[in-house]
């Protein structure tokens, strides 16, 4: 038998007398409830005193709703129906059942930083699914200021900028990248000024260009031919000998074939940000999620 303090608390009035209703018995009930029969009788009575006339007749063979119980029986039935429901929404959000979490990330994050905290929080949360949107830095803090996407991975101004609530991680440089036979692939080490004389391939960062701030601190200008969104894809164009650029270190992990990768001498670097609208009003599932990342990345 259940602790009988609190019973209204944990289970509704109506739903009790709905309970007696179709037992015909507050014994029934009672049991069935697992409560104690008086606990079910003050909780029609408490129901009674709130309408204000008698609900039930108890009788020799059991209880009947009254006429005035009959005429407040459809209405009782909805609201313990709604509150069901409500009941089983709640249960469903704390376990972050069929939630979504929506994420706006660039390649790198999405290829190196995602997938473990992904993974084991979806064994976690088996229910829980993922959707990674990808784009540029001020497109994503743009979608996270919209709704578009709860969290976002950015930079920082653009995190600023867009209004979020943020948490920064560590620094992330850039490297050159050259071809295997560029004549400056023989240094250990290369300068900015260096990658001026060639064709440059621009990474494409949005609004916030880390590269080309980089280049403009330096009172440098890059000979950009080509800007192109796809970290992989300026790879494969440096592979065929179509320019040089400059990628971040991350990001190059593994992929390191058929290119030249060398320090620059400046160090320039983003730091990486995930950004969302607000924390009191973020989803329970993003909210845990965001956690996670900040616990596991730092």
């Amino acid at each position: 038998m259940r602790d009988d303090s609190g019973l209204q608390a944990r289970l509704s009035r109506y739903a009790v007398f709905m309970e007696v209703v179709r037992t015909g018995s507050f014994t029934a009930a009672a049991r069935q409830l697992g409560y104690t029969q008086s606990a079910v009788s003050q909780t029609v009575k408490s129901l009674e005193r709130e309408v204000g006339c008698t609900l039930l007749e108890r009788g020799k063979d059991g209880v009947t709703p009254t006429k005035d119980g009959r005429q407040f029986l459809p209405f009782f039935q909805a609201i313990a129906r709604d509150e069901s429901a409500l009941d089983e929404k709640t249960r469903e959000v704390r376990g972050l059942v069929r939630s979504t979490i929506t994420i706006g990330t660039f390649t790198s994050v999405s290829r190196n930083l995602l997938p473990k905290p992904m993974s084991e929080f979806r064994r976690r949360y088996p229910s829980v699914r993922f959707v990674l949107r990808q784009s540029e830095y001020s497109s994503i803090a743009s979608w996270v200021r919209c709704g578009e996407c709860d969290l976002g991975f950015t930079n920082l101004a653009d995190a600023e900028a867009a209004g979020l609530e943020s948490h920064s991680f560590g620094p992330d440089r850039m490297m050159a990248v050259l071809p295997p036979d560029h004549p400056l692939a023989a240094k250990d080490q290369v300068r900015l000024a260096d990658l001026t004389n060639d064709p440059f391939i621009l990474l494409d960062e949005g609004r916030e260009s880390v590269t080309l701030h980089a280049f403009s601190q330096a009172g440098l200008t890059p000979n950009v031919c080509y800007e192109v969104t796809d970290d992989y894809s300026i790879l494969a164009m440096v592979r065929r000998g179509m320019g040089v650029t400059v990628l971040y270190e991350m990001m190059l992990v593994g992929f390191e074939a058929g290119v030249v990768v060398r320090p620059i001498a400046e160090e320039p670097k983003r730091t990486i940000t995930l950004g969302w609208r607000s924390r009191q009003t973020l989803p329970l599932a993003a909210r845990r999620f965001a956690d996670c990342l900040v616990q596991q990345l730092g």
